[in-house]
């Protein structure tokens, strides 16, 4: 009788949603902020620089660029993107009979040459492999579109090729197959792990929880969030209220499939919350374009959930209105503007950056629309 009554009570409490109808506010923050801007355009760079390295010439007609300009999301046109980082691209002609080409300068060719390093690198690669794994095993099913991967790769630190050039060498833990798409029921291209990686199955949080406590890691825990807010900011006490409760329920491995509870209930939005803190902290930025979370959230079935998780903890997950989109941040992955975890490809990232600050010093009358006045052509060099 005493477990009839206790079951009854957990499927209620499983089924609760004391969320109040309340607004909570958003409100900027500066220095996260300032993370995010100051990587305006670097995506979009790195994506021009890996296709241009990519070409057996390590160059490309500058008419075909064009071309590339809805692939890596440019919102002016390819030549007047390259005309803005003359550090970093430089036009040249091969010969007076062929046309304007696009290549790197020495110093973008010594970063790639840097950054390839750190791709190729046994230690980097075997973070990286479990890295993604991880990804695939927060769906469940341990597979993922390749669609919807390509769209964290940027933030998960791939390489350019990461199918060809990382999941070819690890056949025992991944594969390439056919599957029925949940979104338009068409057919489509998957990464898939070739069987379940259950000692993967820890989640950071979990992590962190038997590090404290010096215990194995154990279902059912009361793990409480990390939350930091920008000065002056203040929940409404009522919504304070429900923080404190909320916090105070069981915690859900975002690696369970934990479906069954009712959609709208506290405890729900709890392992909503840990997926979201999960898939952020697998990422090298501890960020990536909201628009990225909402894809990801929809394939699975979490329909708009992940939105309310992210609008109802601003302590935990900031969205800031940088950059012509919107952006999710782990708060507890940054220090103000600054990531606390180093990695080696945002340690590289950071002197792309550099490299971008420094087209500014370069004098525009050395240029001149789609060609540099000092670059002189083979005929020209061979006379």
């Amino acid at each position: 009788m005493a477990a009839a009554t206790a079951t009854k009570l957990g499927r209620s409490l499983q089924q609760r949603r004391t969320f109040i109808n309340a607004r909570v506010k958003w409100v900027g923050d500066p220095y996260l902020d300032e993370a995010v801007q100051r990587e305006k355009n670097l995506k979009q760079l790195l994506s021009l620089k890996d296709r241009i390295v990519s070409s057996p010439s390590k160059s490309l007609p500058l008419s075909s660029l064009s071309l590339l300009k809805p692939l890596v999301n440019l919102h002016v046109t390819a030549a007047a993107f390259l005309q803005k980082y003359p550090s970093v691209f430089a036009t040249f002609q091969p010969s007076r009979s062929l046309p304007l080409h696009v290549r790197l300068t020495p110093q973008a060719l010594d970063l790639h040459r840097e950054e390839e390093t750190i791709h190729l690198s046994p230690p980097h690669r075997s973070v990286t492999i479990q890295r993604l794994a991880k990804l695939l095993m927060l769906t469940g099913a341990g597979s993922l579109p390749l669609y919807v991967v390509d769209r964290f790769r940027f933030d998960l630190g791939l390489p350019h090729d990461y199918v060809t050039s990382l999941i070819c060498d690890y056949p025992d833990y991944f594969e390439v197959t056919e599957v029925n798409d949940r979104l338009n029921g068409g057919k489509t291209l998957a990464l898939s792990l070739t069987w379940p990686r259950k000692s993967l199955a820890v989640s950071e949080m979990e992590r962190r929880e038997s590090i404290i406590n010096g215990s194995r890691v154990k279902k059912g825990l009361r793990i409480r969030y990390s939350m930091n807010f920008p000065k002056g900011y203040e929940l409404e006490k009522r919504i304070k209220n429900w923080v404190e409760q909320w916090q105070d329920l069981p915690y859900i491995s975002p690696y369970e499939n934990a479906f069954h509870l009712g959609s709208y209930s506290d405890q729900a939005e709890k392992w909503a919350v840990a997926v979201l803190h999960e898939l952020l902290y697998l990422l090298v930025s501890k960020k990536t374009e909201t628009e990225n979370v909402l894809c990801l959230g929809e394939y699975l079935g979490f329909g708009t959930r992940l939105k309310k998780a992210l609008v109802h903890h601003p302590g935990i997950f900031y969205m800031s209105h940088k950059i012509r989109t919107q952006t999710v941040v782990l708060r507890e992955g940054y220090h103000k503007a600054f990531l606390i975890e180093k990695h080696p490809l945002m340690g590289m990232r950071h002197r792309y950056l550099y490299l971008m600050s420094r087209s500014g010093r370069v004098k525009k009358r050395d240029y001149v629309p789609g060609i540099k006045r000092s670059t002189p052509s083979v005929d020209a060099q061979n006379s």
